[in-house]
């Protein structure tokens, strides 16, 4: 076998190996903890997690707000400039009817 193959495989089996040792480091003994501080910091954390779902839905409802909002003018101008694109080009086309109606009934009489 080659050392590039083998080197990246005994790094690994390490790090597998003392994995154990550092995450047991890591926890909390439970003489330090006692049931009334587990109390405490399990009402905190779900007073936190509350504020944060509180927060995201308030900034949800703003953008979702805004994004309506802004939807609404775009969708507006589009409107109106159709309107008015939809208007000259029929006004061309109702005096141009017209005025061809107008010299035909002059021109029967």
């Amino acid at each position: 076998m080659k050392f590039a193959n083998l080197f990246p495989a005994t790094v690994m089996a390490a790090a597998l190996a003392c994995s154990p040792a550092f995450a047991s480091a890591a926890l909390p003994s439970p003489q330090n903890s006692s049931a009334s501080q587990d109390m405490h910091n399990a009402g905190r954390d779900t007073k936190n997690a509350a504020k944060d779902t509180g927060h995201a839905a308030k900034k949800g409802s703003k953008d979702a707000y805004h994004d309506t909002k802004n939807g609404t003018k775009k969708a507006w101008r589009s409107t109106k400039k159709g309107t008015k694109k939809a208007w000259h080009k029929t006004k061309g086309a109702t005096k141009g009817a017209y005025n061809g109606a107008k010299s035909g009934a002059e021109d029967s009489h």
